[in-house]
C-alpha cells in the first residue's frame, strides 16, 4: 500500500515506563522501525526513559529521523537522548505538547500513564473542534485501549459524545497496519454539539 504522500511526520506518545510485559517494547520497537522504513519522521518527547526510549532508539537504529521535544526540567535532569536527529528544548508541558502537535501530521499513542493518555484526549479534543484534522492511532498491544474504547462508547451512550468522534480513533495492535489506517483516515465533519441549537 502507498503511504499518505501527506504525513511525513508522526508524533508518538508514549509511557516513560516499560510496562510490565515485553510486548510493550517489542511493539514500541516495531513502530520505530516501521516508521524508519516507511521514510516517515518520528517526533516524540525527547528522553530515554521507558517506551519513549525504545521508540526513538528503534527509529534512530534503522536509519529514521527522529525529533525530541523536552521540557527545560528534563533536560535538566539529564533525560535529554544523545544521539537524537535534532531536539528543541521548551518551557514546559503545555509548551511540548503544543509544539510536538505542530510539528506532526498525526499521531499515534502507546501504552502509558496519564501523561501519555492525557496527550492523546488533548489531541483528540482539537480534532473533534476541528481545529486541526489529524488522524489519531491508538498502538492496542495486549488490548491495552480497550477500557478507553468502552469508556469512550459509554460517553456516547449517555449523550455526551457523537458516535463519529468515539470511532475516529484507530484502535490497531499491529505497527503497521495502524500506520495504513491513518493514510486513510478522514476527520469527522460533524459538530460535537447534540441537540442544541447555534452549534
Amino acid at each position: 500500500m502507498t503511504r499518505n504522500p501527506n504525513i511525513n511526520s508522526i508524533a508518538v506518545f508514549s509511557g516513560s515506563n516499560f510496562g510490565a510485559h515485553e510486548d510493550y517494547i517489542e511493539q514500541a520497537k516495531k513502530l520505530g522501525q516501521t516508521l524508519a522504513e516507511r521514510g516517515q519522521r518520528l517526533v516524540y518527547g525527547g528522553t530515554t526513559k521507558g517506551l519513549m526510549g525504545v521508540v526513538a532508539d528503534a527509529a534512530l537504529d534503522a536509519g529514521g529521523e527522529v525529533i525530541g521535544v523536552i521540557t527545560e526540567r528534563l533536560q535538566a535532569r539529564g533525560h535529554l537522548h544523545p544521539k537524537l536527529t535534532g531536539h528543541e528544548v521548551v518551557s514546559g508541558m503545555r509548551e511540548r505538547k503544543a509544539r510536538m502537535a505542530e510539528l506532526a501530521d498525526a499521531f499515534v499513542a502507546l501504552p502509558g500513564g496519564l501523561g501519555t493518555l492525557e496527550e492523546l484526549f488533548e489531541v483528540a479534543t482539537l480534532t473533534q473542534l476541528a481545529e486541526h484534522q489529524k488522524a489519531l492511532a491508538c498502538l492496542n498491544v495486549r488490548d491495552f485501549f480497550v477500557p478507553l474504547r468502552n469508556m469512550l462508547t459509554h460517553a456516547t451512550a449517555e449523550g455526551f459524545m457523537k458516535i463519529e468522534h468515539c470511532d475516529m480513533l484507530i484502535l490497531e495492535a499491529d505497527p503497521l497496519k495502524a500506520l495504513e489506517q491513518i493514510d486513510q483516515w478522514k476527520a469527522p465533519t460533524v459538530t460535537k454539539w447534540i441537540g442544541q441549537p447555534g452549534s
